[in-house]
């Protein structure tokens, strides 16, 4: 049995959602167990056999600072279903709570994994070919260093293994353009890096990919700092958002544009639903001691449900146990390089002119 702690009171609807969500997922996977975290009263409707009830008494809120969600709420939904992984009593936490509230608490009780300087969030995003592309970093770091960026790499080959049983997923550094000589210094020298991990054999690295190879598939996996991936993700969720709302214009007006919709409606329905990003809900923290899933705060319960989804067979399949042997395979290429003579007289230059 598969064991998922769930923070049910977490993202912009709580129970709402999350218990609807849990109920259809519990008809589909007959070998998951659900830990249902949360205030008990408001759980209290909820019956199933493998359901247990976990009791906390505080919320996180969407607001709520990182410091009041560590320091303030230690009994809060987010924080106990994490404690669960923590304590081995479930398999992989769940939660649309406060992203830098999950990420924060998450680091604090879990702990990264030996070679792992950050967690990152990875997701799928749809591309042309009707698969998704995995996209790391989607927030957690918006600055990122080179080393962070190789790290990512490792741990997003990890997770795509995973989800598509591929031994080998390629591997894109997002860039301005697909020459090596393009982009920052920080770019340029993750580029290095990357490709000294293909040359070593530990990652199969195809090179700079630019930001419409995203939804082009061109890769497997596409690394990049949080802020642009962010960026990235909010693109797509726009994308499907215009495409609802353009179907739903077409057929309130005149009586040529509504037939011409009519007409149209089974590629736009189509194309509709290969945007959908409730259908690719449910974002991974990598690097982490433990497996915990990030949910989209404004998930209705279908999102919400493929959260689940993820959550579940990420442990089924054993993702944890995969980034780990990913990072201890990679531990000579992670290791924080010690810097050259003269790069520490440059950096005591530059620090003591600043």
């Amino acid at each position: 049995m598969i064991t998922l702690a769930v923070d049910c009171m977490g993202g912009d609807f709580g129970i709402k959602v999350t218990l609807p969500a849990c109920r259809a997922f519990l008809q589909r996977q007959s070998d998951a167990r659900l830990l249902l975290v949360g205030q008990p009263d408001a759980l209290k409707q909820f019956s199933h056999q493998r359901v247990r009830v976990v009791a906390a008494s505080q919320v996180v809120t969407m607001d709520d600072s990182v410091e009041v969600a560590l320091r303030k709420k230690k009994d809060s939904s987010l924080r106990v279903a994490v404690e669960q992984v923590k304590s081995g009593q479930a398999d992989v936490a769940v939660s649309a709570g406060n992203t830098g509230a999950l990420m924060a608490v998450a680091r604090y009780l879990l702990k990264t994994l030996d070679g792992i300087e950050r967690p990152a969030i990875a997701t799928q995003l749809p591309n042309v070919t009707g698969g998704a592309t995995t996209v790391l970093d989607l927030g957690a770091n918006v600055d990122c260093t080179a080393e962070h960026l190789l790290q990512f790499a490792v741990m997003g080959s990890a997770l795509v293994s995973v989800l598509e049983n591929d031994p080998h997923p390629t591997v894109g550094l997002l860039n301005v353009g697909e020459e090596a000589i393009k982009g920052s210094a920080e770019i340029k020298r993750a580029g290095e890096l990357l490709r000294a991990a293909a040359a070593s054999g530990d990652l199969n690295f195809c090179g700079n990919v630019e930001g419409n190879d995203i939804f082009k598939g061109t890769a497997h996996i596409v690394v990049c700092d949080g802020f642009v991936g962010n960026v990235a993700l909010k693109t797509t969720e726009g994308l499907a958002a215009m495409i609802g709302t353009f179907m739903k214009e077409e057929f309130s007006r005149n009586l040529l544009t509504k037939l011409a919709a009519v007409v149209a409606y089974p590629v736009l329905k189509a194309l509709k639903r290969r945007t959908d990003h409730r259908r690719y809900n449910g974002a991974a923290l990598l690097g982490l001691r433990g497996l915990v899933f990030k949910s989209h705060g404004s998930a209705d319960a279908f999102a919400f449900e493929q959260a689940l989804s993820r959550a579940y067979d990420a442990a089924r399949n054993q993702l944890l146990e995969r980034v780990r042997d990913r990072v201890a395979r990679a531990a000579p290429l992670l290791a924080p390089k010690a810097p050259a003579a003269g790069d520490v007289a440059a950096g005591v230059i530059v620090h003591a002119a600043a």
